[in-house]
């Protein structure tokens, strides 16, 4: 043992020292062993992250959004159907994103101004209004926003207590006209100023305001949308309710040329309403119409192609729209139909120009080409035989749609009852 020691002693280095340096040589073993493995470990990590940046491209590559008004709405419906037959959530389809914002002038707005909104369910007057509140702002309004097809026709509906039988007993009473700046507002606006009548406004939803209705805190409620609309559809005459007529009949002291010059005169059927309307009858009133508009995105930008490959799926899918599970409304979409006022966006116009023998309708039992010289033809001919027994020289363009809707109504019950016939 003291020969160790010595020799210890003659190396300069003590026991205690060689303990040290074994534990201090341990110690770094142990951490290279650490170190060493982890290289393999970084490597695969960065493949996580490629692969996300990827899924995120891909997932945005194929989003397209749509804004709509609340979820009562006719549109959100819509929009709900056209989600659940153009999506294709591969690489190379088509996603439909429906947004839930205010309706009227602000899905205009939205589409004019929001980040990452591409198309709107929008109002057919919005324009005209949009203009007319500020001509500078609006100026060119058309050419940066622009239709894909009109989708329906929005009735003006409103539903009152029992003890008021027409508009003029709305007077100073308690009207909901569904939520500020709703586009329920913006035409109820139009409406009450054409009568020039004062009432005492609320803003309640819909849900809201048909509880108060019943239970005659407010007189009456206000909706535009396409009818059937759900939460009207389960109304009961039990409830102490009905439908107010819109016509010049029903108000005769007052002068409605030009409401009528700028909305669809309309019907409320008993289709539409069986709990509230009897079988053979209906209620007269107005309608908008609602549109699909796109933000016109630079041509090559990828926005742009984005909505053009949406616009080629929905177009395309347009028949599998006629199904019992989809809004009835479907039935009166037709693609073509052209809207006075409003410039057709490109890849629509284009995709209507490529597929003119394609049906363009979500109902198949409307086989007439609508587009045909022959149909136009008959059409103004028609024109002409009731301008003449009616006395009316011009015809808005309002007026020119209803008449050439009861037209093909006319011809296609003409049709169907010579193949009965037969």
């Amino acid at each position: 043992m003291q020969q160790i020691t010595a020799k210890g002693n003659v190396m300069g280095v003590s026991n205690a020292t060689v303990r040290n340096l074994f534990v201090g040589l341990s110690f770094l073993l142990f951490l290279t062993s650490l170190i060493v493995p982890s290289r393999p470990v970084l490597a695969q990590g960065q493949k996580p992250v490629v692969r996300y940046e990827e899924k995120k491209r891909q997932a945005n590559d194929i989003a397209v959004t749509v804004i709509v008004s609340g979820l009562s709405c006719t549109c959100a419906r819509f929009t709900e159907d056209i989600r659940n037959v153009v999506n294709d959530l591969g690489p190379d389809g088509v996603r439909v994103l429906p947004i839930l914002g205010v309706g009227g002038l602000q899905n205009v707005n939205d589409v004019l101004f929001l980040k990452n909104v591409d198309m709107a369910v929008v109002d057919e007057d919005n324009l005209r209004l949009l203009k007319k509140k500020d001509p500078v702002l609006y100026a060119n309004v058309e050419q940066r926003v622009q239709y894909i097809t009109k989708l329906y026709n929005s009735e003006f509906q409103v539903l009152a207590r029992n003890d008021i039988k027409s508009y003029d007993d709305l007077r100073g009473k308690k009207v909901n006209f569904n939520l500020k700046d709703s586009q329920t507002e913006v035409t109820a606006d139009m409406v009450f100023n054409a009568l020039n009548m004062q009432t005492q406004r609320s803003y309640y939803d819909n849900d809201e305001a048909l509880k108060r209705l019943i239970s005659g805190e407010i007189s009456a409620m206000i909706i535009l949308t396409g009818a059937p609309q759900a939460m009207l559809a389960k109304v009961k005459k039990e409830d102490g309710v009905h439908f107010l007529p819109l016509d010049q009949e029903s108000l005769p002291n007052h002068k409605l040329g030009e409401l009528f010059a700028n909305y669809l005169p309309a019907d409320l059927t008993h289709e539409h309403y069986p709990n509230l309307i009897a079988e053979g009858t209906t209620v007269p009133t107005i309608a908008n119409r609602a549109l699909l508009v796109a933000y016109t995105w630079p041509e090559d930008s990828p926005r742009y192609k984005r909505v053009a490959k949406f616009i080629d799926a929905f177009f395309s899918k347009i028949d599998q729209f006629n199904n019992p599970s989809r809004h009835p409304k479907w039935r009166e979409v037709n693609l073509s139909a052209e809207m006075p006022g409003w410039v057709r966006l490109k890849p629509a116009a284009e995709w209507l120009a490529s597929h003119r023998n394609q049906a363009v309708s979500a109902n198949p039992d409307n086989t007439l080409d609508q587009s045909s010289p022959e149909l136009k033809l008959a059409f103004e001919k028609f024109m002409q035989k009731y301008a003449s027994s009616s006395g009316q020289k011009t015809l808005s363009s309002s007026e020119r749609e209803l008449l050439f809707a009861k037209f093909m109504k006319f011809l296609a019950q003409s049709k169907a009852e010579q193949a009965a016939a037969r």
